[in-house]
């Protein structure tokens, strides 16, 4: 399931792991690099966050996206939304300027056999430099389904996805 709005993109999927589990590897700047399908994140340092306001850094290269090229370069996450086991944003800030001020994040709820994540992207409070720029969004619907996909082979590699009853 997809939801679009003209500045917000969220994808769900069923995973066949519990919500802690998944929660574990959000949390950790290592597993954001590692179940990342866009390319860019290409490593991390910091200590696994606990709380909004915390922070850590990222080393990314925007050459597998092809727009700009700007080298390799560093941003800061920082936790917006710090929810243990059930949801975690954050925003990127970066040496640009003005700051985007774009968000990420995972929703979590638990299901039978699993959870369902919602991974979403909104760029609806972004500085209006960079609405005029008219560049987003950035990643795509099917860069955030595929980054679920790799969330899910990560915490439940084998596993089959948890079937979801349809709604009534």
């Amino acid at each position: 399931m997809t939801t679009e709005t003209s500045e917000r993109l969220e994808v769900r999927r069923a995973v066949a792991a519990d919500p802690a589990t998944i929660f574990g590897v959000l949390c950790d700047p290592e597993g954001h690099v590692a179940i990342d399908s866009s390319g860019m994140l290409m490593s991390a340092e910091g200590a696994p966050v606990t709380a909004a306001g915390d922070t850590f850094v990222v080393h990314m290269d925007r050459d597998a996206l092809n727009d700009f090229d700007l080298g390799l370069y560093d941003v800061t996450v920082t936790i917006e939304t710090f929810v243990p086991d059930r949801e975690i944003s954050w925003k990127v800030l970066g040496q640009i300027r003005p700051q985007i001020g774009h968000v990420y994040g995972y929703r979590l709820e638990p299901i039978d056999e699993g959870t369902m994540v919602t991974s979403f992207y909104d760029w609806s409070a972004i500085d209006p430099v960079w609405r005029e720029a008219g560049i987003f969004p950035v990643i795509s619907e099917n860069a955030l389904r595929a980054t679920l996909g790799i969330l899910a082979r990560t915490v439940a590699p084998g596993l089959p996805r948890p079937q979801i009853d349809p709604p009534n």
